[in-house]
Parts: structure tokens; sequence; C-alpha cells
């Protein structure tokens, strides 16, 4: 009984966190090994002014298509289904669409539950963001292996993070809106390599704090977590037939 009550508390400092600090900033200073900053992409001179005015990027998503995450560990593929969380999927083809997701740090990996990214590597781009919050949508589907889910920080809060499931990870139903809006078809082995090494975020782990990133941005990152693992960049591959 002792053993499930504890394994019990360690599941719920797992939703905490995944709830917390999700919507600040990040930056960008390519401060890292030379082999890792060459497999990197940084933020380009011609940013896109969607990117520092979310009000720009409001289309709506086709109804399902595909978004190859290319990684410093390999590619990996999201099929993404609108009927699944209509807002989350505007909400993430607008993201990818405009290049959000370039040099983007897998900053918090914890095996056994899921990979989490979202900070731009500019932090007055992750700031922008931070205040475009979109209302939350049904769980229609479980957070099971593969599965792709915003990560929020309370009702109606969802913004630019996002988490890979590693495992079976319904039981987030009970801890708020987490609802998947994509499933990874191609490159979980992928996932399953990128680094993990430092678990769970401060406090209560070794991980980076999502505070001095939301300050310091991609160069904290990379001083002090040179081993994690990156999103080169994010496209849109087609809408399946």
């Amino acid at each position: 009984m002792k053993h499930r009550k504890t394994s019990a508390v360690v599941i719920d400092a797992m939703v905490i966190v995944l709830c917390s600090g999700l919507v600040i900033a990040a930056d960008e200073e390519p401060k890292k090994t030379e082999e890792r900053t060459q497999s990197t992409a940084a933020v380009p001179d011609a940013v896109n002014p969607a990117l520092l005015d979310p009000s720009l990027a409001r289309e709506k998503a086709p109804d399902a298509f595909r978004v190859k995450l290319e990684t410093t560990k390999g590619d990996v593929v999201i099929l993404v289904n609108r009927s699944w969380a209509p807002k989350g999927v505007d909400r993430f083809y607008n993201l990818v669409k405009i290049g959000y997701y370039s040099d983007v740090a897998f900053y918090r990996v914890i095996r056994g539950f899921m990979a989490q990214c979202g900070f731009s590597p500019d932090p007055s781009i992750s700031a922008a963001w931070s205040r475009a919050k979109i209302a939350d949508d049904p769980i229609l589907q479980a957070n099971t292996r593969g599965m792709v889910t915003f990560a929020m920080g309370g009702p109606n809060t969802r913004t630019t993070q996002f988490f890979i499931n590693f495992v079976d990870n319904s039981y987030l139903k009970q801890h708020g809106a987490f609802a998947p809006f994509g499933k990874v078809i191609s490159g979980m082995d992928v996932m399953d390599s990128i680094y993990s090494g430092y678990g769970e975020g401060t406090p209560r782990g070794r991980g980076p704090d999502q505070a001095r990133v939301a300050r310091e941005g991609v160069s904290y990152l990379r001083k002090s977590f040179p081993d994690l693992d990156y999103i080169i960049q994010a496209t849109i591959v087609e809408s399946p037939e």
C-alpha cells in the first residue's frame, strides 16, 4: 500500500509540473558543442511577422495533415487530425506554418512519461505567444504512447508547449483537459532516443528551470544542459489521401 501511495505522489508531481510555467519565453545564442551547433537551426534573420504577433496566425487547419519534426536524433512524423481537437490543431498548424518550432529544445524528457518542448529560442517570440492562450478542447482521445498533446497551466491556457507520450498516460484526463491532437506515425524510436539524462526540471529534478529558460532562453539551455536534443525545424508535409 505504501508503494502505491508513493507512486501516486510521484505521478501527481509530474502532472503538476506539466501544468506549470508553460507560457514564458526563450532566447537564442548558439553555445553548445560544435557538433550540436552544426545540427541545430537558428531562428532566421527574416522573422515571420506572425512570430511576434499571434493575431496574424489564425488560419483554419486542414481536416488532417502530417508534420515532420527534424530533430537532432532523426525525423519524427506526426499525423494531425482536426476532429480530435479543433482548437489545438488550428494552433499547432499555424505554429508549424510560421516556423515557430525551429531550434526548439526537448527540455523536459522523463522516461516512462513524456517528452516536452515548446519554448522558442527567441524570448520575445515566446513572450508574445505566452499571452495567446486558446480555449480547451473536449478530450476525445487518450494520452497513449505516441499521442501528441498540448501542455497547459490550468483551464484554457494552452499556448505553444506540447508533449509526446512515451507510455499510456490516460490518467492525465483526471488532471486537466489534456486533449491529444495528433499521433506519431513514424519515428517513435527516434523519440525514445531523445536525451533524458536531466529528467524532471528544477526544483524536483536536475533538469532546466522553466523560469530561467524564460529569462535567459536557449543560451541557458546550451550552457547548462548541453546534451539536450532539439527540433531543428518542423514542416507540414502533406495532407493524407
